[in-house]
Parts: C-alpha cells; sequence; structure tokens
C-alpha cells in the first residue's frame, strides 16, 4: 500500500510519530513537507518555521528507524499547494489528525474529479501531553511543553495555556 502524509513538521513531537508510526504499520510511506513558501499559509497561528532544509534533514532523521522497524521504504517531497501530493493516483490512503480530516475529504473530491479511486482517509487522534491538552508544535515553540508533550521547567505551576 502506498500511503501519503504531509504537515510542517516544526519541530517533529510525539504527535508526528504516532501518525508516522501509522503510515508505515499500513504500507510505504510519502511524505509532503510544506515548502518554505506554503508553510507560513499552513499555520493556524503566526509564528517562525524553520526552513525546508533544516526540517527535512530532522524528519529524514525521525522516519528513517521507524521505517526500518516496519521494513519500509519512504520519501520526502516538497509540498507547493495545500492538496499536495496526495490527489496523484498511486496513493491508496491519506493519515491525517482530527483537524485536517476535512482536508483528505476535499482530496478525495479533487480525485474524484480526475477519476482516481478514493484514498482511504486515516485518522490518527492527538497525543496529549501531561497537562491533558494536545501535543502541538506551536505549544513547544511557545515553550508551554516539550516535544513529548511534558511541561517545561519555566512553566511550572504558572497555567501555561493553549495558545489559540
Amino acid at each position: 500500500m502506498d500511503v501519503a502524509l504531509g504537515g510542517t513538521f516544526d519541530p517533529v513531537h510525539d504527535g508526528h510519530r504516532a501518525l508516522f508510526e501509522r503510515a508505515f504499520e499500513l504500507g510505504d510511506v510519502t511524505v509532503g513537507l510544506t515548502s518554505d513558501e506554503l508553510a507560513p499559509e499552513t499555520r493556524h497561528v503566526e509564528r517562525y518555521v524553520r526552513s525546508f532544509t533544516d526540517r527535512k534533514r530532522d524528519l529524514e532523521a525521525e522516519l528513517a528507524p521507524i521505517a526500518a522497524a516496519h521494513d519500509r521504504e519512504y520519501t520526502v517531497r516538497k509540498l507547493e499547494e495545500p492538496t499536495g501530493i496526495a490527489v496523484e493516483p498511486q496513493f491508496n490512503a491519506l493519515i491525517v489528525s482530527p483537524e485536517t480530516k476535512d482536508g483528505g475529504d476535499r482530496i478525495n473530491e479533487i480525485r474524484e474529479r480526475r477519476g482516481h479511486d478514493p484514498l482511504d482517509v486515516v485518522v490518527v487522534d492527538h497525543v496529549p501531553a501531561e497537562d491533558g491538552e494536545r501535543i502541538s508544535s506551536t505549544r513547544i515553540v511557545a515553550g508551554e511543553i516539550d516535544e513529548h508533550g511534558n511541561r517545561t521547567p519555566e512553566r511550572e505551576g504558572r497555567g501555561a495555556t493553549r495558545p489559540e
């Protein structure tokens, strides 16, 4: 099975790792990594995003051991548009998080118009941080939590809240 997923992955965290793990359980994986131009457009909050080159290097370091553990292949490709690579006919499944499921449905509409079979849209639940909120790159960059969802020492006891 050929599996697609996409994102900015800045920084990679345990929620992303859950997506990767599920993808490799299903088949060989192609990860669409947002370009430097697209990355700011896909963020729900305004914040700095590292360069494509740096994000790709870190992403490949995360993917390699998971792929090896499942005896799978992977490729990282640059995403230049939000619908990304998943509209291409070779893919069978798309891995999404709960907030990106609607995007998977839109991709299937595009695939249908192009005469391609629909993707199996596989939703992977969020991974909660120790405070019960979801792990997100935005929260990590804001210094609320680390990549594993642990509250950072400077935020301990200060009642940090999830950014909007």
